[in-house]
């Protein structure tokens, strides 16, 4: 199984496919996996390299670098130890953060980012972060059986919602630290400092946060676009995924086409 030490932990890597580089970037407590209809589509054209970042999926649970900081470090040594040139880098709700955030503090490396369903400033969207801190600690089984449900749009597959959960139980504790950053994060002061080529992409029905968010980020940052995918939640590339992965290509082709304007 692909892994390399970075900053002293294991991490689980894919990496398959040739041509321009695609790293796809999970959210809080899930994994690479959740990019399962993306690598099997987008293999064929591109390289395509899924990563689970500390202390999620089948990688390392250390207690330390758990924070935005100690990921983006991640990310960075990361692409430059697989030598990837210019990644577009795609990250859903947490990982769309960590996408920005590294654009924003290593635009040399990254040749686009887009950003699924996320980033937030979290005081204008729906998830109540004191609860989660507090319930997450205590209550960990019954609130994400609880609170899971919400991040999909109604008439979600069960068995799509209890794998979502599964995987989050199997995520080491210590990525709640992440949430404590998050409690103060909005992106909005630096986004008009952005010189990596974005595109928002968001689900319509995005209970966790709202599809006003990527539009009022959008807004902050030269040059974005938005795309909402119609009947989607909070994870678009598994509820819809063939309009997601159809609005991909479309963000995709958009860079392609501003670099060859520039």
């Amino acid at each position: 199984m692909p892994y390399l030490t970075i900053n002293d932990a294991q991490l689980y890597f894919e990496d398959e496919g040739t041509g321009q580089t695609l790293l796809f970037l999970h959210g809080w407590g899930t994994s690479g996996r959740i990019w399962g209809a993306q690598q099997a589509e987008l293999v064929h054209d591109f390289r395509v390299v899924t990563l689970d970042w500390r202390g999620c999926g089948r990688s390392d649970r250390p207690t330390v670098g758990n924070t935005m900081k100690g990921v983006i470090a991640d990310l960075v040594a990361f692409i430059r130890a697989l030598e990837l040139s210019q990644p577009i880098v795609i990250g859903v709700s947490m990982g769309a953060t960590f996408a920005t955030e590294l654009a924003m503090d290593h635009p040399e490396l990254l040749g686009g980012v887009v950003a699924v369903d996320g980033p937030a400033y979290w005081p204008a969207q729906g998830m109540p972060l004191p609860k989660i801190i507090h319930e997450m600690l205590y209550n960990r089984v019954s609130f994400a059986a609880e609170w899971v449900p919400n991040w999909f749009a109604p008439n979600t597959s069960p068995a799509l919602i209890d794998w979502t959960v599964r995987q989050i139980l199997d995520a080491g504790v210590y990525i709640d630290e992440q949430f404590h950053v998050f409690a103060e994060y909005d992106p909005r002061p630096r986004l008009p400092e952005l010189r990596t080529p974005i595109h928002y992409l968001h689900g319509e029905l995005d209970a966790e946060i709202p599809v006003e968010v990527a539009q009022a980020c959008a807004a902050h940052t030269p040059g974005a676009g938005v795309t909402v995918i119609q009947g989607a939640g909070h994870m678009p590339q598994q509820e819809k995924p063939a309009e997601f992965n159809a609005a991909l290509r479309n963000a995709l082709a958009g860079f392609a086409s501003d670099s060859l304007t520039d």
